[in-house]
């Protein structure tokens, strides 16, 4: 297959050697877990369980709002402690509803939705609702719900489904894992994914650096001839949605458009694999499997963890911290979130753990712009962050989002080659999340506008009714000026 280049881009030490080689464990069951109503982009479930409750293993404990939210299932069998709040896996470290279970040892599944026997005869509407009542969300780190995406089919003529098996990120090895031991599920996953969509070619894209995941993923789909399995340049950000779609379509996405306008829709390989658990098995998303890596952990390692299982669960069973860490991140280094401490919950997004020390992170104070432009080269939305740097610090949000701030993945490449260390994405992630406010509260204020306007034209068609009633009414006779 021909390749189409993507601008920019940088090449930072990868450090994946750390778990490639070691085989996904399974984590022992914890004494408790802690269930988080918001683990996707969306509004958050609905608490379908009380204090005191025994629940088994697979029940629907938090049931999905609308159409953009998910449900959250048990991940072992237990009773309900409680229902409270807890820090979330956020650097704010905010509370969170979340849902506290006591495991009781005996892992009792409940009864599960029949297996679709041949998903390929189903109706995509049918796949969609297990996709949806399974409770899959993006499992790359997006976390938006995986049965909207599949939605997609019906709006938009989609002509191919891209497999995302990049793994761009330096430390992380979870897809890599993945992709080398159940490559048959993620494959059968991505077949239906593709049925659902109506869509017939499907194109898994995985870094060279894995070749044996790209030689376990390739004898996966032998058998099936729209299936094509691509090796992709090793090139941060190149895991990115709208960039893999541009080197593997030759398709650049438009600001403020999706790939399924352009007839490509993006799914992680854990999404796959999910996806292929719920419609085979019946069996929603109540695991994931999480890379927990950096110098601070005594032995890093690829972990099958239950949802809820809190940070300190799997870094006690790497063995613990070799030393001190400078910082603990979820996700990956360059776009992971920084976390507030031990104890937050592993959602259905955490795709990593690490423990980096003060060497691994190089912090360092930050110096004036030198107006080098390395940034400009190495953006790979073909953005200028020096220039919009400039228009965030002045306050200028309207002249950073004429610059294309909203373009910006927040990849970081920017920050990471900046010898200035000048923290760019920060400001860049500051100013989305201002703008996306701004515009919340514009579609408020239109929305109270048009209400009142409605409001008030209804009044006046009211009175203009009654005044037209009065003038039809026939007046009464009258007698030398008295009424008869």
């Amino acid at each position: 297959m021909k390749l189409f280049p993507i601008r920019g881009g940088i090449h930072p030490e990868y450090r994946k050697e750390r778990t490639s080689e070691r085989a996904i464990e399974a984590l022992p069951l914890p004494h408790r877990l802690y269930i988080p109503l918001q683990q996707h982009i969306g509004a958050p479930a609905e608490i379908l369980v009380a204090e005191g409750d025994h629940v088994k293993k697979g029940q629907v404990i938090a049931r999905r709002q609308g159409q953009i939210s998910a449900h959250h299932h048990a991940s072992t069998s237990g009773r309900v402690v409680a229902v409270t709040e807890i820090p979330a896996p956020h650097p704010s470290g905010l509370p969170q509803p979340t849902i506290v279970i006591e495991p009781d040892g005996r892992d009792e599944w409940c009864v599960l939705p029949e297996p679709i026997p041949d998903p390929f005869a189903a109706t995509p509407e049918f796949i969609e609702d297990r996709v949806a009542e399974s409770g899959i969300v993006g499992m790359g780190g997006a976390t938006f719900p995986a049965a909207v995406k599949l939605q997609l089919g019906i709006r938009h003529r989609i002509d191919t489904l891209l497999i995302n098996g990049a793994e761009c990120e330096p430390y992380l090895t979870c897809d890599d894992r993945l992709m080398r031991e159940h490559a048959d599920e993620i494959i059968d996953g991505a077949r239906i994914m593709a049925h659902a969509l109506g869509a017939p070619r499907v194109v898994v894209g995985i870094e060279e650096n894995k070749p044996q995941a790209l030689e376990a993923m390739t004898v996966a789909a032998s058998t099936f001839p729209q299936i094509e399995v691509v090796a992709v340049p090793v090139k941060y950000p190149m895991g990115s949605e709208r960039h893999l779609t541009l080197a593997i379509t030759g398709r650049e996405t438009p600001a403020r458009k999706l790939t399924a306008d352009l007839g490509v829709v993006v799914h992680n390989v854990a999404t796959a694999r999910a996806v292929h658990q719920a419609v085979r098995l019946g069996r929603p998303l109540i695991a994931r499997v999480v890379t927990v890596s950096g110098a601070a952990i005594r032995e890093p390692k690829n972990i099958a963890a239950p949802i809820g299982a809190r940070v300190s669960d799997l870094i006690d069973f790497c063995g613990g911290f070799s030393q001190r860490p400078e910082c603990l991140i979820q996700g990956g280094p360059m776009m992971g979130i920084h976390l507030p401490g031990l104890d937050v919950p592993v959602v259905k997004g955490t795709s990593g753990i690490l423990a980096l020390t003060a060497d691994e992170i190089n912090e360092q104070q930050a110096d004036p712009c030198i107006r080098c432009g390395s940034c400009v080269s190495i953006c790979a939305c073909g953005l200028s962050p020096v220039e919009l740097a400039a228009h965030i610090r002045h306050d200028n949000l309207e002249g950073a989002a004429k610059l294309g701030i909203m373009d910006c993945v927040s990849c970081g490449s920017c920050s990471w080659v900046c010898p200035s260390h000048i923290p760019l994405v920060h400001y860049f992630n500051y100013a989305k999340g201002a703008l996306h406010a701004q515009e919340r509260e514009h579609r408020k204020s239109e929305r109270t506008k048009s209400l009142v306007e409605a409001h008030t034209a209804r009044l006046e068609r009211i009175a203009a009714q009654r005044a037209a009633t009065v003038a039809r009414k026939p007046k009464a006779a009258t007698i030398d000026g008295i009424q008869a």
